[in-house]
């Protein structure tokens, strides 16, 4: 009999044991979720996703614009925190905003004065950033409703976004029909996969325009430290514009093939560089061996430990340093001001169309555009 409470009490022990396991397990699988975010002036619904990895990181992206709306990544105690830029809800996002976390297009970066020719023809793009067109036009992918479809496998969750540009859509020729992806996986990456065809020659560049700071949005970004995979920028004039030759970053405030903290020479505006982009504006050309995705970013805040590295199959990054912000935005309980995110919008570079020495933007009939992304996060 005195058996009977020691058998009943391991059986116990085992059952919580087992629920206790089964509750882990549970919270070790990967989710996406979808909630009402807000509805648009011409009544179109916006919806949120929510993105969960394994290990608990988080990614919430919309379909209004594609916008990464929050992004967690852990710090070198294993406290997550978010590190993009971006507001809590739809209504700030259709205010207007500095691009924060959206998906880019047709055209990211500059086209000088908003005209290029493609085969003879001249077009003619809004002109909505001093003299020039930037970002793809006054209503570019970052201002429309994307398709969205929900992927669950078995290591990975993530969005799938299509939408179709129409053509003259923004100045640009040609049916575009475009398709991103967005996938998180357990090792708190997240991958962007971009494609387009069309069905007349145009020219494409997109990107994802996320701010990103990762002291948790916590103070500015001056301190981080940025490691970039390039011997040479392309330099601009004073509207941003490239001049069209590239320009080696040895012995300059652009070099940062080792690990160079932003604020060394962020306000070195005896550089003619760094005066025209008020900062760090400007292309980074990839070092590459080949094709195909490599690593050409890592950023490291020392405070938090957090670290970013940053893969492509890009010819170029522009890096920027949130030299336009000018603290009247706030979001997440922060203030917006100058310098308080940095992008590195993986792209061609800007004025392509308007360039034929640098690598084309010109997408045929029958030809498919296609480049991938990958932003991976983790702690030292």
């Amino acid at each position: 009999m005195r058996r009977i409470p020691f058998l009943l009490t391991a059986l116990v022990g085992l059952a919580i044991f087992s629920c206790s396991k089964t509750k882990n397990e549970e919270k070790m699988i990967s989710t996406i979720s979808k909630e009402a975010f807000g509805q648009l002036p011409d009544g179109q619904q916006a919806d949120l996703y929510t993105l969960t990895n394994a290990n608990g990181m988080t990614v919430n992206i919309t379909n209004y614009g594609g916008i990464v709306t929050k992004l967690t990544a852990p710090d070198k105690n294993g406290q997550w925190a978010d590190v993009v830029l971006g507001f809590d809800s739809l209504a700030p996002y259709l205010s207007g905003h500095p691009f924060f976390g959206a998906l880019v297009g047709r055209y990211g970066n500059r086209i000088a004065k908003g005209k290029f020719k493609l085969n003879g023809q001249e077009y003619s793009l809004a002109i909505n950033n001093g003299v020039n067109a930037l970002h793809g036009g006054t209503k570019g992918f970052d201002k429309v409703i994307w398709k969205a479809t929900e992927i669950k496998q078995d290591s990975v969750v993530g969005l799938q976004l299509e939408y179709t540009s129409k053509d003259m859509e923004e100045g640009y020729p040609g049916n575009l029909t475009v398709k991103v992806v967005y996938t998180l996986d357990n090792e708190n990456a997240l991958t962007i996969d971009y494609t387009a065809t069309t069905d007349k020659p145009t020219v494409v560049n997109l990107t994802n325009h996320s701010y990103f700071n990762l002291t948790g949005l916590k103070r500015d970004i001056l301190d981080h430290e940025v490691t970039l995979e390039s011997d040479s920028i392309v330099p601009v004039d004073t509207t941003l514009i490239p001049t069209g030759k590239l320009r080696a970053v040895e012995g300059t405030p652009f070099d940062f093939r080792k690990a160079t903290k932003i604020s060394a020479g962020i306000n070195k505006t005896e550089d003619e560089q760094i005066k025209a982009g008020g900062g760090y504006d400007h292309c980074w050309v990839l070092k590459r061996s080949g094709e195909g995705l490599v690593q050409f970013a890592t950023v490291r805040e020392p405070e938090s430990g957090r670290v970013m590295e940053v893969f492509t199959t890009e010819p170029a990054v522009q890096f920027y340093t949130g030299n336009f912000l000018d603290g009247k935005l706030t979001g997440k309980g922060a203030t917006y001001s100058k310098r308080f995110g940095f992008c590195l919008e993986t792209e061609h570079y800007p004025d392509s169309p308007n360039q034929p020495q640098f690598p084309t933007t010109t997408l045929n009939p029958g030809e498919t555009y296609k480049t991938t992304t990958k932003y991976k996060f983790s702690a030292k």
